[in-house]
Formats: structure tokens, sequence, C-alpha cells
């Protein structure tokens, strides 16, 4: 079983930044990718970026490409999502989510084996 704990989340106004992290404990062995999502009120959770688990392979959806920089610390165990420029539509729960997805299925949902709580993200105009 892995643990994650998301937390940076918070209030900005739009153009700022926020840097969220997610802190990984129990088996975390290597191997594991790691995925950001996020779901805003009534809409489906969706992709928002994936690192593997050497941070050699990245990718971000194309409405914070950009804007957004996936990292990870595996020596820590935490990996990091940092957010500049942030516009109202980034208003969501932000979640960390840690699997073994395929190049084919990184960005769906049901890839994913573990998933952090959640931390809001609110930007306001």
């Amino acid at each position: 079983q892995v643990q994650l704990v998301d937390s940076g989340g918070g209030l900005v106004q739009a153009g700022n930044s926020l840097r969220l992290s997610c802190a990984a404990s129990g088996r975390t062995s290597s191997g594991y990718a790691t995925g950001w999502f996020r779901q805003a009120p009534g809409k489906e959770r969706e992709f928002v970026a994936y690192i593997n688990w050497s941070g050699g392979y990245i990718l971000y959806a194309d409405s914070v490409k950009g804007r957004f920089t996936i990292s990870r610390d595996n020596a820590k165990n935490m990996v990091y999502l940092q957010m500049n420029s942030l516009k109202p539509e980034d208003t969501a729960v932000y979640y960390c989510t840690w699997g073994r997805p395929s190049v084919a299925t990184m960005k769906a949902v049901r890839s994913y084996d573990y998933w952090g709580q959640g931390t809001q993200v609110t930007v306001s105009s």
C-alpha cells in the first residue's frame, strides 16, 4: 500500500502562483509514475500532468502546458506541481495519484492505484 497526502492548495488571485506537494509513504518502491488530476464542481476528474519514476518523461494537459511544472524527488518521496499564471478556470480540487499506467492510459483515472485526499485550489478573478 502507498499512502499519499496532498497539500499546498489555497485561495489566490488570477495570475499568481501556487505549489502543490504530494507526500508518499508506505511501499514506495521504484517504478511508480505519478499523476496530478483535478476535479471542478459538477465536472469529471481530469488529467493535469504526469511524470514517470525517473522524471525523464513528462506530459501535460493542453490547458496547463507552459504554466504548470511537475517534478519529483524520489529520495524524499515527494512530488510537486508548480502552478504559475493561474486562471479562474484552474479552480478545482487537485489530486495526486500513483500508479503504473501505460503510455496509452496515463491520462485515465482508472489507470492509477493510489490517490491523495485532494487539496482545494481556488483562483479568483
